[in-house]
């Protein structure tokens, strides 16, 4: 709203001498202050003020306990991802093993089916062969 608007407003607000005579020992209305001459401000009775002291502290705790959900949850994902991590390099650990293990068993039998082969393959010479030995 612009200056010259804020002061026509003030004009009807304000009441006539007669009328301010008659509200200043019961003051329920709404009142407009001036501050610094340019900022105008509405007052309202204590009733109203105290409603809105009532909501203003409402907003407070409202924003305290939104703080501390955000706090909590970011501790709570902390806390999750650190176990997620540990559980996820466990897995891996534990998988990687495994297939240790199995390459350890193929080479075991790589060694065996070689033994084998040789044994076979030697069997089968002297079965081509018998002469050899004799």
């Amino acid at each position: 709203m612009d200056s010259e608007g804020i002061e026509a407003r003030r004009k009807r607000m304000k009441p006539s001498m007669d009328e301010e005579e008659m509200e200043v020992g019961d003051r329920t209305g709404l009142e407009i202050v001036e501050k610094e001459g340019t900022e105008t401000n509405i007052v309202g009775s204590e009733e109203v003020e105290l409603s809105i002291t009532n909501i203003l502290d409402k907003i407070e705790h409202f924003t305290q306990m939104v703080s501390e959900l955000l706090e909590s949850g970011k501790t709570m994902f902390k806390e999750l991802s650190n176990e997620f991590e540990e559980r996820l390099i466990t897995i891996h650990k534990e998988q990687v093993e495994k297939w240790q293990e199995e390459i350890k068993e193929l080479r075991l039998l790589d060694v065996s089916n070689e033994e084998e082969s040789a044994i076979l393959h030697n069997a089968r010479f002297v079965l081509q062969n018998p002469h050899i030995d004799s």
